[in-house]
């Protein structure tokens, strides 16, 4: 599907055919990687003790962002980076279900530009390679819907991935490769990290002889359950997790203050009252080995970030490419359990009946017949020094490491950043640096402008404007305010923290300055009307 896009220059409106390109400037290729179901501090340069070398090398190249935000899941923030607006304008507030009301229907809203429509129609080719989850997908009877929201339907030019969310590593479902649905390669030893890896790399080096820039969306499954990896990968870190959760996030915060993303204002949260102390822990054998496959899926991600790097390099692009990368959640509490169905049948192709599913301590997680998750206890340690996780408000499911590496057009190389920021402000960031505006028309209407704003002026440490930021999912909800953050559970009371004294949200302050939290309150239902969100009072 040709999408035909106006775009508004001074003193003209020029319209734009995808693939056409008349730009003598050389804009920057631009390359998103995207980790799934990762804590703030799990990657070496944000403190953690997982080997992460070639991230921590973008890091030591780049900048590291250290208040950014996403929306605290899967499919709302993958809908938010694409669009540039919050998740419910683009029509996925919630996930990939659809309720039949503006704001969650459960694929991209066909009325907004994605970043690949409105960059390939400036120029760009596109790729997007890896978890795509911003299209209906039927867990139960297995089949995709509306293929107008696949990737290659929204502007991308290869696709490579999954519709789907978490599956299998070793025989992942609903693959497909551009419009078709495809297996994984009949090879001994598939593993859908580097195959995304792989692939992205390919892609790179199949592109090397165009004179055009790229545009590449790398959206890794890794490190979301089920917990999958190679043993040798696993055995790696088995040792290193012995020490247990307690002592583990206290070297954490150490770490995170010896590389300056933190300070002394950073006090570490309590450990979730759900787990008990390391010590009394009945099962660490199985505990430990949780935790390593759950590195294992991260050492993975980071040696094919490595090998994209390579690809970048080796082609002459690497000096002149543009590279971000996050996460969409925090760390993720979520129990898989034995009897889940939809767990159960979130393989693709392999024998539900011979599955080894859920967070049982007689069940060893990593080989390709289990389906587990890492669970509460090391979730805390990869949300630290936060509380809360994935699908929360609170910082442990919002707050997301941002390297941006850039080597022509980032001079303050090692360099840290503290300006907020959100995932709506990467679509925003990359018109700007790849000099394409943003459509005035789309599909014959006016779309729904960017929320978000370009974080140009923070990679020369020039402060961002002033504004508030918004969040809701599932009754989870919070705005910031400049030093405030007004957040709330879903069904709970509001919570009102100071984030310049207090930003690791310990010391609530809602009842002392009740008329600032009306005031946000306020604030925070003209948007959620603004924004579709459901019942906004609620």
């Amino acid at each position: 599907m040709i999408r035909r896009l106006v775009f508004w220059l001074p003193c003209l409106a020029l319209v734009v055919s995808p693939g056409s390109w008349a730009d003598a400037t050389e804009p920057p290729s631009i390359v998103i990687i995207l980790a799934d179901d990762m804590g703030y501090s799990d990657l070496g340069c944000y403190g953690g003790e997982i080997e992460t070398p070639q991230l921590d090398a973008l890091a030591r190249g780049g900048l590291r962002f250290t208040q950014f935000h996403n929306t605290a899941r899967c499919c709302p923030t993958r809908a938010s980076l694409l669009t540039g607006v919050y998740p419910h304008q683009a029509d996925v507030g919630g996930m990939v279900d659809d309720q039949h009301v503006p704001g969650y229907r459960g694929r991209l809203n066909p009325d907004t530009p994605t970043i690949a429509e409105i960059l390939g129609g400036g120029g760009y080719r596109t790729f997007m390679i890896g978890k795509w989850h911003v299209s209906p997908f039927d867990y139960a009877t297995r089949e995709a819907r509306d293929p107008a929201s696949w990737p290659i339907h929204r502007g991308f030019t290869h696709v490579y991935g999954t519709l789907t969310g978490g599956g299998s590593y070793f025989d992942p479902r609903g693959l497909m490769r551009d419009d078709r649905f495809i297996a994984p390669e009949p090879r001994e030893g598939y593993y859908y990290t580097d195959a995304i890896s792989d692939e992205a790399a390919r892609y790179i080096h199949d592109h090397a002889e165009r004179k055009t820039p790229l545009f590449m969306y790398v959206a890794y499954t890794a490190p979301h359950w089920p917990l999958h990896a190679r043993p040798r990968a696993i055995a790696k870190y088995r040792t290193r997790y012995r020490k247990g959760w307690d002592e583990l996030r206290a070297e954490r915060l150490a770490r995170m203050k010896s590389l300056d993303i933190v300070d002394d204002r950073y006090r570490l949260t309590e450990r979730d009252a759900r787990v008990g102390p390391w010590r009394d822990e009945q099962h660490k054998e199985w505990q430990v080995e949780r935790m390593a496959v759950y590195a294992a899926q991260v050492d993975a991600m980071d040696q094919g970030i490595g090998r994209i790097v390579e690809a970048l390099r080796s082609t002459g692009r690497l000096e002149n490419t543009l590279i971000l990368f996050l996460a969409d959640n925090g760390g993720c509490d979520e129990a898989v359990h034995a009897r889940s169905t939809k767990h159960r049948k979130n393989y693709y192709h392999y024998p539900v009946d011979d599955l080894m599913a859920g967070n049982v301590p007689d069940r060893m997680p990593g080989p390709r017949d289990t389906f587990a998750s890492y669970g509460v206890g090391w979730a805390n340690l990869s949300n630290t020094p936060f509380r809360l996780y994935k699908q929360k408000i609170h910082a442990g499911g919002i707050a997301t490491p941002l390297i941006v590496h850039w080597p022509r057009g980032i001079h303050d190389k090692g360099a840290l950043r503290r300006q907020p920021g959100h995932v709506i402000d990467l679509l925003p960031t990359c018109l700007d640096v790849a000099g394409v505006p943003f459509p005035a028309e789309f599909n014959g209407k006016t779309p729904i402008s960017a929320e978000g704003i370009s974080l140009r002026p923070a990679l020369d440490d020039k402060p961002l404007p002033e504004r508030l930021i918004f969040w809701e999912h599932m009754g989870n909800a919070g705005v910031r305010q400049g030093e405030w953050k007004l957040v709330r559970e879903k069904n709970k009371p509001w919570e009102l923290y100071n984030l310049e004294q207090d930003p690791t949200e310990m010391v609530d302050l809602a009842e002392r300055e009740s008329r600032r939290v009306a005031d946000m309150e306020a604030a925070y239902q003209r948007w959620a009307r603004r924004a579709n969100v459901i019942k906004p009072e609620a």
